[in-house]
This record gives structure tokens, sequence and C-alpha cells, in this order.
């Protein structure tokens, strides 16, 4: 839920403050030494030509108008998941340096909480920002958002199996507080995974309705990791395929077929309770009111796709392309029915509804991407799939019972990662500090 802004002056007021609180010497040494030298970061431009230009003068202008109430960093959860979902995405997993210690884990979490704070409220990285300090040194912002507003930035934090314990051992004293369920995800079905577009330690997720506002926020808070974790792989995505507000329309994936109809929605508290949140009975008791983050770059062979007949394409998804119903008759939001024939046994629909899982549901909030071109002169193109649950062996059911899924001659998997993600920090607190309690 977005916090009330009545009068821009003093809500950009109070969330300096409390910004400012969440970091007791502001950002560290090694954070500003990440600043000053870090200018650019490769890989932050995949996929940039594609996506951001169509969308900014609408997302702008949406922004505009909401820049009077911007999403909260702090509360019960983090901000980004149930969070109505915005037009753009950029994605970034990064890996922790080598002979980093506990103590350059923490400083970075509370270094990215702080800055996160601010420019969610649409402030600077730092009081000094990009044109406020010394004119001999590099800012402390990159300054590419200045003169934005906040344009619905959500910012969300997630820490992947490799933090907990890898090739060095337990590096930062945190292996026996490992989540049982948190391991890289099984092989599935299709798989063609690029192990370096995969993965990875820790994961922010950005969301904003301005592109820019969020290739700023990866971009700085990139820079303030510099000498204690990497950029391992990013992805930028536009084009939400998913709704958590019943006041949204469902949007439509690549393929043309509205996508994310049976999403949960942000007011349906029973669910989320039941499918979305870690609930306080379960371990750890740290990640208490976090969740599960599964993130899939799923190839969409959109030229292939393009020479079906509507009839088909119809059945393997499982609903008419153009009103979004079911095949069995009714509108979108009919429930389906699979008791006759008109839904094939191995449409999409039939085979990850819950009705046919045990009743399992999964939060989406995907995007789509298109990254250009590949060699063979096709569309680089396709779903970044983003699910939030409160199990990962929910997510895994249900990708093990698309194995016979029709649309997978269709599409690649080809990305891949897993992280947990914490509740969402407090006041003068940092994102992960239960873990290090």
């Amino acid at each position: 839920m977005k916090e009330p802004g009545t009068d821009a002056a003093a809500d950009d007021a109070s969330n300096a403050e409390q910004a400012a609180a969440s970091a007791p010497t502001g950002l560290s040494r090694r954070g500003l030494l990440g600043l000053a030298i870090g200018g650019g970061v490769a890989g932050l431009a995949v996929g940039a030509g594609a996506g951001l230009a169509g969308g900014v003068a609408l997302g702008r202008a949406r922004a505009a108008a909401d820049a009077q109430n911007p999403y909260a960093f702090f509360g019960d959860h983090q901000a980004g998941i149930t969070t109505a979902v915005q037009d753009h995405l950029h994605f970034a997993s990064f890996d922790m340096m080598p002979r980093t210690d506990r103590d350059d884990l923490i400083s970075l979490l509370q270094d990215w909480s702080y800055a996160a704070s601010r420019m969610t409220q649409g402030l600077e990285v730092s009081a000094t920002g990009a044109v406020g300090g010394p004119a001999e040194q590099p800012p402390e912002d990159t300054g590419e958002a200045l003169g934005l507003p906040a344009a619905g930035l959500t910012i969300t934090f997630g820490f992947g199996p490799g933090l907990f314990e890898n090739e060095d051992g337990d590096r930062y004293g945190i292996a026996a507080r490992r989540p049982k369920g948190l391991e890289r995800l099984p092989a599935f079905l299709g798989d063609d995974l690029d192990p370096q577009g995969s993965h990875g330690d820790l994961c922010i997720q950005a969301c904003a309705d301005d592109p820019q506002v969020a290739v700023h926020a990866i971009r700085n808070l990139s820079r303030i990791a510099f000498g204690r974790a990497r950029l391992r792989w990013s992805q930028l995505g536009f084009g939400k395929t998913s709704r958590t507000t019943a006041s949204a329309a469902t949007p439509r994936n690549l393929f043309g077929f509205k996508d994310g109809t049976a999403n949960i929605l942000a007011d349906d508290h029973k669910a989320l309770d039941a499918h979305v949140w870690v609930a306080d009975a379960d371990e750890p008791s740290w990640l208490a009111g976090g969740s599960y983050l599964v993130a899939r770059k799923i190839a969409m062979l959109i030229e292939t796709w393009d020479r079906v007949r509507l009839a088909e394409q119809d059945t393997i998804i499982g609903r008419d392309k153009g009103v979004g119903a079911p095949l069995s008759g009714g509108d979108e939001f009919t429930a389906p029915n699979f008791g006759g024939s008109s839904i094939d046994a191995h449409s999409h629909v039939r085979l990850a509804h819950p009705e046919q899982n045990d009743g399992i549901r999964i939060l989406r909030r995907g995007y789509n991407y298109v990254d250009g071109n590949n060699d063979l002169g096709r569309l680089d193109a396709g779903l970044f799939f983003l699910s939030y649950q409160r199990d990962p062996a929910h997510f895994i059911t249900l990708q093990r019972r698309l194995s016979t899924d029709l649309l997978n001659e269709y599409i690649r998997h080809v990305g891949s990662g897993i992280w947990a993600i914490p509740r969402g920090a407090e006041p003068g607190s940092y994102v992960g500090a239960e873990l290090f309690a």
C-alpha cells in the first residue's frame, strides 16, 4: 500500500530523515570508494535498446501524476512483491567478492538499505548526491534521475544459496541459518541454462514506471557494492505480464495472450498468508514475513510461434486469444471447466491450474524482454518470469507438472535463480538484519 502524501515538501523532509536514520554513519568508506571509482558497470545495458523508449513517455506521465505517493521502503514486508506491478524492471544478480567477511556483507546490506530508502522516495543516494559534493571528487550519485520523481520505484533484496555456504565454506558464519528449501533448482525438461546468466549470491529487483529510474537504482547500488560484491548478470524488462491488483487490466505476453489472469492479488490476505509469506511457524524463524523468489529467463521462439494457426495457439494455451476466456466458455475470469474435452489435457492452463496441482498457487510478477536479435537474425525475446512463494517446493512441483505442456515446443528456459527474500526492514535497521541477530 502506498503511503499518503498530501504535502510534497513535508513528505520529502520526513522521508529524508527516515532514510538517514537507517544508516548510523551513512555510506561506509568502502561504499563511498565504490561511488568514486565505479563510474559504470558492465552488463547493465543488456537489452537496453528494447522496451525502454516505447514506454518512457507514458511511464513518466504516470510517474509524475503519482509523484506525491512513493512506496515506503520500510515495512513488514519488502515492497515490490504485492505492490501494483510497475511498467519497467531492472533485475540484477551479484556475487560476493573473494576474501570478504561477515562485516563486509553486513555493511553492504546497510549501505544498500540506506541508499534504497532514499531512492524509493525520489531522493539521491546520499545527502550530497550528484552535484552537492566537492567539485574535485566524483559525485556520490550518478545523476541521471535528477529531476525525475520516484516513479513508483520499489527495490527488493534477496539472498541466494551460495551466500550461506560455497566452495570457501561458511565464510559469513550463517550456514546454520540457511533455509532448508534454499537450494539451486533441479534440472527441468527444456532447460538450456546459461551459467553466467543464472544464480547469484544476492539479487536486487528494481521496478518503476520510468525505466531510467529503475536503471539508476541498479547502477548506483552496483557502485556502492564496489569491493564487496560484483555484478554477475542483469536483465531489463518491460510490459508487465502479471497483475497484483483487481483494478489492473490483465497484460499480454509476447505470444499475444493475456497472462496472469488467476494471479494472487494484493488484497487477498488469506491467499498471501497461505501461499506467499513465510509463516512464524516455518523454519527458519528469521525469514518469517519474507518469501522465496524464483527467476526464470524463458526465451520464446517468436518466429516459430507466429506461423502457428490461431486455433492451435488457443489449444496450446487453453484460452481464447482475443478475450482471454478459457476454452470451456465464459469470460476471462470464468473458472476453467476441465471436465470436458474443450481444454486439451496438455494445455498450459490445465497443467498450471491450482485445481490440477493440489491447490498450489504462486504470486507471479514477470516482465517481457527483448534483447535485440541473435546470431540467426531472430528476435532474442521472451518472458522474464518472477514468482514469489512460501515454499520453493511449490514452484518445483508446478514446473515438473509442466513437463508435458504443449507450450514447451515454443519456449526454452535459458536462465534461472532462487533467493530467500527477507521481511521488510524496520526504520533504523536494514534488510536482512534478522539473519545476523
